[in-house]
């Protein structure tokens, strides 16, 4: 019973730490424009969201042409 006092605040401080992370992830802009995220991975051309994320310039063309030497 003694137990209680310590689990009923950690999970109502559990609770709010989650409402918390949902709510910066919701203003952050993380559940924007779903359905151009579920169609980016069927573009033959390699569209990134971000520059960061696809090959760097000259990379692909080093990985093609180590294809072609093999």
């Amino acid at each position: 019973m003694d137990i209680l006092f310590l689990l009923i605040p950690f999970s109502a401080v559990l609770v709010l730490l989650i409402l918390g992370v949902f709510g910066w992830a919701v203003n952050r802009g993380q559940f924007e424009d779903l359905d151009r995220e579920g169609e980016r991975i069927l573009d033959a051309d390699g569209v990134t969201v971000d520059g960061d994320q696809g090959p760097r310039q000259g990379q692909h063309e080093q990985s093609q042409q180590s294809v072609l030497k093999k």
